[in-house]
C-alpha cells in the first residue's frame, strides 16, 4: 500500500464537555448533526468521521457547534488525516455531491491550536510556515507556541481556515497529511467572547 492514494479524509476526535451531564451533551451534538454524507463510528474513547473533505469538515464543525450551543465549557481534541495507506472504509461516501448538509450560522468564539504534519515532505517547514502566514492573512492567528500555532475567532472562520490549510498543505507529490487540532469553547478564561 502506498501513501497518498486514498482520497478519503478522516477526523478522529474526542469531545469533552465540562459537566457531569457530559453524555447528553455529546450524544445530543451527534444526534443534532446531519451525518448522512459521512461514515461515522463512535466508541468509548472517540468518534471518527470519514468521507469527502468538504463533508468531513462540515460535520466536524456542526458537531462542535451543537455541543458549544449548550453554553457549557467544551474541549475538543482531534486529528484530521488524508492519504493514509489502506484507508478504504467509507469509500461509498466519496460519491456524495458537494452540497453540505449542516448550515447553522450561529456565531461562536473558539480558541484553538493546530499542528501540521506533511508526511514524507522534505520541505515540511516551508509548508507549515506558509500555512501560519495564511492564518495571519485570514485574521485567525493568535500566537506562536511550542509544537503548535494558536488559532482563534468565530467557529466558521476557524473551520474555514482549517479546511483551506488542509487543502493547501497537500501537494500532488506529497498527499499524506496529518493535522491535529485542540479547541476550547465557552471557557471562563475567554472573558465572555
Amino acid at each position: 500500500m502506498q501513501c497518498g492514494l486514498s482520497p478519503i479524509v478522516g477526523f478522529r476526535f474526542s469531545l469533552h464537555p465540562m459537566t457531569n451531564d457530559f453524555i447528553s451533551v455529546i450524544k445530543g451534538a451527534l444526534q443534532e448533526t446531519d451525518t448522512s454524507n459521512v461514515w461515522m463510528h463512535t466508541d468509548d474513547v472517540s468518534t471518527v468521521i470519514r468521507g469527502k473533505q468538504v463533508h468531513v469538515f462540515n460535520v466536524a464543525k456542526a458537531i462542535t457547534l451543537h455541543a458549544a450551543k449548550t453554553g457549557i465549557h467544551i474541549a475538543l481534541s482531534g486529528t484530521f488525516s488524508a492519504g493514509c495507506p489502506g484507508d478504504t472504509a467509507g469509500d461509498v461516501y466519496l460519491d456524495k455531491g458537494d452540497e453540505v448538509a449542516n448550515k447553522d450560522n450561529t456565531k461562536q468564539y473558539v480558541s484553538s491550536q493546530f499542528a501540521l504534519y506533511p508526511m514524507n515532505n522534505p520541505n515540511y517547514m516551508d509548508v507549515i510556515y506558509r500555512e501560519v502566514d495564511r492564518a495571519k492573512e485570514r485574521g485567525v492567528f493568535n500566537e506562536s507556541m511550542h509544537y503548535a500555532s494558536g488559532i482563534h475567532g468565530d467557529i466558521h472562520d476557524v473551520f474555514a481556515f482549517y479546511e483551506e490549510t488542509f487543502t493547501h498543505a497537500r501537494s500532488e507529490e506529497y498527499k499524506h497529511l496529518v493535522m491535529t487540532v485542540s479547541m476550547s469553547i465557552n471557557s471562563p478564561s475567554h472573558g465572555g467572547l
